[in-house]
C-alpha cells in the first residue's frame, strides 16, 4: 500500500528515516510531495511533516534534526506517548506528542556515539551513557513500537484501508573465534599453554588439555558435528562465521591455510550460511580487513557478504566505514556485549548512515538483542528472563530477534544445556 508524505523540503535524513519506519517496519510504499497541491488532492493514506499544519490533516511537527547537517551534543528529555518512551516533544498542534522520526534517526544513525565520550574496553560506546540505558527502554525496540503507534494514528484517520502485516525472523549465528581449543597448534604453544594454565593453578583446563591431546576424548570446541544435528532435529536455519586472523595477542586460532581448518568450514557451509568473524587487527586496519577477506572467498570459493564482530569494540563508525568499501552487504554486530537490549533502538535490519558525509549506504544491519558474552557476567536465570521479556516486545511489533553465540558455548554439558535452550528459546513461538 501507498502512503503519502508532504514535507516542505526534501533531504537525506528524511528519506533514510522514513523508509525505515514506513517501508522496512510497516511495510508501506511511501512517497514524497514538496507541494501542497497534490498532497491535497491525493485520495490514500497521507500525513504531512513540518513545523506548520496544512490543514486537517495528520500532522507530525518536525522537531529540526532531520533538516540538519552534522550533530551537535544535545539535551535530551524522555516522556511517554501510549506507554512508550518517547523524546524530541512537539506543540499540542501536533497529531503525535513527540517527533518519532527525527528520535528513530538519533538511534538508528548512532548520533550519540559521534560525540566525545570515554572509551570503554569492551564496547567501545559505553552502555551507561547512551539514552536507553539511562531511561530504562535499551530492552525496547523503541523504533519499532513508535513506527506501531504511528500506524494505529493512521488506521484511525483511514479506517477503510488494510494496513500490510509483517512476519518476523528469528536468527541465530554462531561465531568461531577458535576452531579446537588444543588439538593441531603445535608442540610450543601446546607446552606453552600447559605451563600457563599450571603457574595460574588452572588444573580443569590441565586435564582437559592432557584429554583431548591424548585422544581420549574429542577437542572440547569440536562440536560441529552435534550443532549441525541439533539444528537440523529443530529445523532451524543455520549460521556460522569464521575468523582467519594471524595468530597474535586476540587471536589464538589455528593457521588458516590449515587443511583441517578449511575443511570444516567448507563441511559446515553444505548446511549453513557462512560468514567472516572480523579479527581485532582488521578492526582497527582496513588492509588487514581486505586479507582476512580474501582468505575467506579463497576457501569458501563465494564473494563475502556477511560479517560479525563479537568480542572486540565495534569501533563505530570506522568499522561501517569499512564495511561499505568492501562491499560487503551485511552486518551482524550492532549490539551491546554485557548486556541484552538494543543499541539501535530497534529489532528491524536497517540500513547504514553515515553522519560524517550525511550519506545512506547499501550495508545492511541486523541488530543483535542478545550475545552470549552476557553470561560471563550475569546470572543465566536474570539472562533468560530478560530474553523472554525482550521476546515478548518483538513479536508485539512483528520484529526480528538476534541472538550471537560461540563454539565455546557448547563445549560443556552444563554450558551447552543453557546455551540451546537459549536457542530454542529465541527461535521458538
Amino acid at each position: 500500500m501507498e502512503i503519502l508524505a508532504y514535507i516542505p523540503k526534501e533531504s537525506p535524513r528524511i528519506n533514510f528515516v522514513f523508509k525505515h519506519i514506513c517501508k522496512r517496519i510497516l511495510k508501506l510504499d511511501v512517497k514524497f510531495t514538496t507541494k501542497v497541491e497534490p498532497f491535497i488532492a491525493f485520495k490514500g493514506v497521507k500525513f504531512s511533516y513540518a513545523k506548520k499544519q496544512l490543514g486537517k490533516e495528520i500532522f507530525i511537527e518536525q522537531h529540526g534534526l532531520l533538516v540538519e547537517q552534522d550533530f551537535s551534543d544535545m539535551d535530551i528529555k524522555v516522556g511517554e506517548w501510549k506507554g512508550i518512551p518517547c523524546f524530541f516533544k512537539t506543540s499540542s498542534k501536533s497529531s503525535i506528542p513527540y517527533d518519532i522520526f527525527s528520535a528513530s534517526f538519533y538511534l538508528l544513525t548512532r548520533y550519540e556515539e559521534y560525540q566525545p565520550y570515554v572509551k570503554d574496553i569492551s564496547e567501545g560506546y559505553p552502555i551507561e551513557e547512551s539514552i536507553g540505558y539511562q531511561n530504562d527502554f535499551i530492552n525496547r525496540p523503541v523504533v519499532d513500537e513508535w513506527a506501531y503507534a504511528f500506524r494505529d494514528v493512521l488506521k484511525e484517520k483511514f479506517p477503510k484501508h488494510e494496513f500490510p502485516e509483517r512476519k518476523g525472523k528469528n536468527k541465530s549465528i554462531i561465531a568461531v573465534e577458535e576452531v579446537f581449543a588444543y588439538a593441531q597448534k603445535g608442540f610450543v604453544r601446546q607446552v606453552g599453554g600447559f605451563f600457563k594454565d599450571l603457574s595460574k593453578l588452572q588444573l580443569k583446563p590441565i586435564f582437559k588439555r592432557i584429554i583431548s591431546l591424548i585422544q581420549f576424548k574429542a577437542d572440547p570446541l569440536n562440536v560441529y558435528d552435534e550443532l549441525v544435528d541439533f539444528y537440523q532435529k529443530n529445523e532451524l536455519p543455520m549460521h556460522f562465521m569464521f575468523q582467519l586472523s594471524n595468530y597474535s595477542r586476540y587471536s589464538k586460532n589455528l593457521s588458516y591455510n590449515r587443511t583441517t581448518y578449511q575443511r570444516i568450514i567448507k563441511s559446515i557451509g553444505d548446511y549453513a550460511d557462512l560468514g567472516l568473524l572480523i579479527g581485532f587487527e582488521a578492526i582497527q586496519d582496513k588492509d588487514i580487513f581486505i586479507k582476512e577477506k580474501k582468505r575467506w572467498e579463497q576457501i569458501v570459493n563465494e564473494q563475502l557478504d556477511n560479517v560479525l564482530i563479537k568480542r572486540h569494540s565495534i569501533n563505530f563508525p570506522d568499522a561501517y566505514k569499512n564495511m561499505e568499501k568492501l562491499n560487503l552487504s551485511t552486518d551482524y554486530s550492532m549490539g551491546y556485549k554485557k548486556m541484552l537490549g538494543f543499541r539501535a533502538g530497534t529489532c528491524t535490519p536497517f540500513l547504514f548512515y553515515d553522519l560524517d558525509l550525511e550519506q545512506v549506504f547499501p550495508l545492511t544491519i541486523y541488530p543483535c538483542a542478545f550475545n552470549s558474552i552476557a553470561l560471563e557476567t550475569m546470572d543465566e536465570k536474570e539472562v533468560i528472563d530478560q530474553i523472554k521479556i525482550i521476546k515478548k516486545s518483538i513479536q508485539q511489533v512483528n520484529g526480528n530477534f538476534l541472538g550471537i553465540f560461540e563454539n565455546k558455548d557448547f563445549s560443556d554439558n552444563y554450558e551447552d544445556k543453557i546455551a540451546k535452550e537459549i536457542i530454542l528459546l529465541i527461535h521458538g513461538d
